[in-house]
């Protein structure tokens, strides 16, 4: 099996221009990935299902990412005049001094991808693309058309994390109803409270149906009252 150092020379070799950049993985597994950019990511997908050497055909798994917004602290020198007595004289000096600054990087959303080669007996080799942010740039190039075995994972991506994958033949939800708002396993998601339909029987979710059924028809006391 090649590593992730020869798969990525391997590419940037066949596919003029492509970011790939390695994410190494501490835990012992070492499964490092491979992140791409989105530009070229399809025409990568391409190469290492038919390159005779790589011959990644088989697709077993793709799951999402969510990434929250993130605050990052750091340190950071500058110089700043400031006020120092020399030689008996009050003067402003240049001095180096340290601050803390904050900042917020967006969060994103991240299609993650195990391939393995069937034809060479290897895997899996893990492939990681990111959308831009969280909100209105969500777009990623689906894997699909390389590799059949994506359609429905792609979807249950788009439905529960809300990537869009641009060249999907049947991008639509899998889990969720058409109707349905939001994508639920982003870790903002709210549960909506409506389980005045909720027929689940446990202990937990029958204690919210109390609840909520409880406020409704405190609701309608009060308006029957007032009418």
């Amino acid at each position: 099996m090649k590593t992730v150092e020869e798969i990525k020379a391997a590419i940037e070799a066949a596919v003029p221009g492509a970011g790939v950049t390695i994410l190494p993985n501490g835990s012992p597994s070492a499964q490092h990935s491979l992140l791409l950019d989105t530009e070229h990511a399809f025409a990568v997908a391409k190469f290492l299902r038919d390159d005779p050497e790589l011959s990644l055909d088989f697709l077993s798994n793709v799951t999402g990412v969510d990434w929250l917004d993130k605050e990052v602290v750091e340190k950071v020198k500058v110089t700043k005049q400031v006020p120092k007595e020399v030689d008996g004289v009050q003067t402003m000096v240049d001095e180096t001094v340290e601050e803390t600054r904050k900042h917020v990087e967006p969060g994103y959303l991240e299609a993650v991808y195990h391939l393995f080669s069937m034809k060479k007996k290897y895997g899996p080799v893990v492939l990681r693309m990111r959308t831009k942010n969280r909100t209105d740039e969500v777009e990623l190039p689906s894997f699909t058309p390389v590799w059949r075995a994506g359609e429905y994972q792609e979807r249950e991506v788009f439905d529960l994390y809300g990537i869009v994958f641009k060249g999907h033949p049947d991008l639509r939800r899998i889990l969720m109803w058409d109707g349905f708002k939001d994508h639920p396993m982003r870790k903002d998601y709210v549960e909506p409270d409506d389980f005045e339909y909720e027929p689940t029987a446990h202990d937990k979710v029958l204690q919210r149906h109390k609840e909520h059924m409880a406020k409704i028809e405190a609701e309608q006391g009060t308006a029957g009252a007032t009418a």
